[in-house]
């Protein structure tokens, strides 16, 4: 089976390569991807199947079915883009000015749909059907995988009995092209917005004992709430709280009125999440209150700790192994990013691994998220033809 998929990888691998190009070049936002789903959509159907389309907006579905009864299978890909102006020089860089897909997902949709070409062809091996998840909105809470949950893509749909698994892969630059990383149970943090706004009585800077200084408060603030993490938080689950932006918009001698911090809490344990959650609060407004200031204290929820079921992780490492060799297949740490797939975690088992895309000696090594990250293309071969073995396996009850 897996020599099949192989051979038919390497017949699709300069389709996958055009269509992560042509996505590429048009880079579109969270539930903005109309564009991009219209291209899901005509790519589907010229092999023959049926997609759905507008779930949560502008996600696509669609299912390749086995010749014989069986399971379903779910395999997902992102397709949303970022507001970051691209810096690769690349002949099909992004042709909108601010967007770029600075997070690989076109490459995750385009080793998708050459999954479902692979898995097309081999429809007569296969026992149960295999679900396409193309998902809007991974980069902008609440993400677009919540949406399609609410909306049924786990469930029953299009005739088809809902998923028992559901697997996923990331492109990651930090890994040698053609290497896979799996971890099983907690791989991916939690990740929550945080914003603080300190309210005191602002002035000329040489009166300071007839004010109430906001920005005094906010660095006492700031020094006090990093307690949450070195002396509440159990020793034995991982978390940080980082802030990135202060806004204090006073002058040599002007004292605001205001001071706006913003940051991001992320945990590996969803208990201690929303403990911490009042700790930051408790620690802001008490801390503001002993200054004689006030803060508001604003957490935006966002996405939940990405747990892969230990027996779903194993199974994707057996697979990986079997189709890249053991030498190729590395076992991932803890990894802070956060990531939506959580919420299919939450209900049904599943495994969500990464795919290497570096390569030193042509110079791609930008991390996520830059203006100059891109992949080794070679490594969407490998992308492609994994996720088809997954789906192959598992509907052969490998």
């Amino acid at each position: 089976m897996l020599d099949r998929i192989h051979a038919l990888t390497d017949d699709v691998f300069p389709e996958v390569v055009r269509l992560r190009r042509a996505i590429h070049r048009r880079p579109e936002l969270a539930f903005e991807e109309h564009e991009t789903a219209a291209l899901i959509a005509r790519t589907l159907r010229d092999i023959g199947l049926d997609p759905i389309e507008g779930v949560a907006k502008t996600g696509v579905v669609a299912h390749v079915e086995g010749a014989r009864s069986g399971p379903t299978v779910a395999l997902r890909a992102d397709i949303d883009a970022l507001p970051i102006t691209e810096a690769t020089g690349l002949d099909f860089a992004s042709e909108t000015p601010g967007r770029m897909h600075a997070c690989g997902h076109d490459a995750h949709t385009a080793m998708l749909l050459g999954a479902a070409q692979v898995l097309q062809a081999m429809r007569a091996d296969l026992a149960g059907t295999v679900r396409l998840v193309f998902q809007p909105s991974e980069e902008k809470a609440p993400g677009g995988a919540s949406v399609m949950i609410e909306e049924g893509v786990l469930g029953p749909m299009g005739g088809h009995d809902g998923p028992a698994r559901i697997f996923g892969q990331h492109v990651f630059p930090e890994l040698p092209a053609g290497t896979i990383g799996i971890r099983g149970g907690t791989f991916m943090a939690s990740a929550d917005e945080v914003y603080l706004t300190i309210h005191g009585q602002g002035g000329h800077a040489a009166a300071p004992h007839l004010l109430v200084d906001a920005v005094l408060t906010q660095a006492h603030i700031l020094t006090a709430l990093q307690a949450v993490i070195s002396r509440n938080r159990p020793p034995g689950i991982p978390s940080l709280l980082s802030f990135g932006r202060v806004e204090a918009e006073g002058a040599t001698n002007i004292l605001p009125d205001t001071v706006r911090l913003i940051g991001t809490f992320r945990a590996m344990d969803e208990d201690w999440r929303f403990q911490a959650h009042d700790l930051i609060r408790r620690t802001a407004q008490k801390t503001a209150e002993a200054f004689g200031a006030t803060c508001d204290v604003d957490i935006v929820v966002g996405y939940p700790v990405l747990n892969n079921d230990e027996a779903a992780a194993a199974f994707a490492r057996e697979t990986a192994v079997a189709y890249v060799g053991a030498e190729r297949v590395i076992d991932l740490p803890l990894w802070y990013a956060a990531e939506d797939f959580a919420f299919y975690t939450e209900q049904i088992p599943g495994a969500f691994s990464v795919l290497g895309v570096g390569n030193e000696a042509a110079g791609i090594t930008h991390g996520l998220h830059t203006p100059r990250m891109t992949v080794d293309e070679e490594a969407l071969r490998t992308g492609t033809g994994f996720l088809a073995a997954l789906a192959a396996r598992q509907l052969a009850g490998e």
